[in-house]
């Protein structure tokens, strides 16, 4: 969550544009576009899993946190983040820049650890499914989703307060950025990065190893006649294997997204980094949050029943909370 850069300020001023007219209004409709299709997105999957009752289940939660997470990325992070990679410059004062990236970092942060709360879900949904049936609720998913934001804020409050450079976030004029001293950076990097990259990868290997397992227990019942407790815990096999899968996705996607960053991020100690690469890997860090909601759409059949929903206003009608969105 640190930019590694030099303190070298002189005689920087911000550079003339170096684009047609054309080109630059394309850059501003294109960054609009990106951030609309980000907000609409995430509050399409906020609203339809808030509104309908059949959607509340506990994997649904962490979906919606996700989205509210992703939502907040394009409401507050995105269209300063494109205006000032377009303009070559910080425009927006020293006062947001400190603004900006504490929002940042805790948005970055909270994202991280939904997506390690998923992989932990999918892990506990297949390893033991009847464990999770009986004991992991919709209410006590709430009560970690909370948990989760509570301890994110006090992170990145605990960093403000005892990180001695972070308010030194304008270096100089047209730049924005902030610094954490040697031991910020070593705990950063271990809560930020190493510590939930490694329950993501680990946890979601054995995800797969799981379902690659339960694929051979269905095909292996489906070739004899089975009681109906087996024909049910079947399809509850299918089921939680085909949301591994979904998710998995989610979660690849990501770490696609995320490692560019972190790998560069990493190199500040053996090569200067350029910021012009820097703004490049945050923006495809950050577009990680208009993705996921496409990925809804793919491949979550109730999700595009939804959609239609809402957008035909029948979430208005009496009882339109009890619709069946799954079948």
């Amino acid at each position: 969550m640190q930019f590694n850069q030099s303190d070298r300020c002189e005689h920087f001023s911000c550079p003339e544009r170096s684009v047609s007219p054309a080109v630059y209004i394309l850059l501003y409709v294109c960054s609009a576009a990106v951030v609309l299709l980000t907000v609409c997105g995430n509050l399409l999957v906020i609203i339809s899993v808030l509104h309908f009752k059949q959607l509340h289940t506990p994997t649904n939660m962490l979906v919606l946190s996700l989205a509210v997470s992703d939502f907040f990325v394009g409401v507050f992070v995105m269209m300063p983040m494109f205006v000032w990679t377009i303009e070559s410059c910080w425009i927006f004062g020293r006062d947001y820049c400190t603004v900006f990236w504490i929002i940042c970092g805790f948005l970055l942060l909270l994202t991280i650890y939904n997506i390690t709360l998923i992989a932990v879900d999918r892990y506990l949904a297949l390893s033991n499914p009847f464990l999770y049936m009986n004991r992991v609720s919709v209410r006590i998913t709430r009560v970690v989703i909370v948990f989760d934001w509570c301890m994110v804020g006090v992170y990145i409050l605990t960093l403000m307060h005892f990180n001695g450079n972070f308010t030194i976030s304008v270096m100089c004029s047209g730049e924005c950025f902030y610094f954490l001293n040697e031991v910020w950076i070593v705990i950063d990097l271990i809560y930020a990065f190493i510590f939930p990259l490694s329950v993501i990868i680990i946890l979601y290997t054995r995800v797969f190893v799981i379902a690659k397992k339960h694929a051979t227990a269905i095909r292996e019942l489906n070739n004899h006649t089975r009681p109906k407790t087996q024909k049910i815990t079947s399809h509850s096999m299918k089921s939680e294997r085909k949301a591994a899968k979904v998710l998995g996705i989610l979660v690849s996607v990501f770490l696609m997204c995320l490692l560019p960053y972190f790998i560069y991020s990493l190199l500040g100690d053996i090569i200067e980094l350029q910021t012009e690469i820097i703004q490049k890997l945050v923006i495809i860090l950050y577009l990680n949050s208009t993705i996921n909601p496409v990925i809804y759409a793919l491949f979550y059949p109730w999700f595009r029943r939804c959609v239609k929903l809402i957008i035909t206003l029948q979430i208005f009608q009496t009882d339109s909370a009890l619709i069946n969105v799954l079948s």
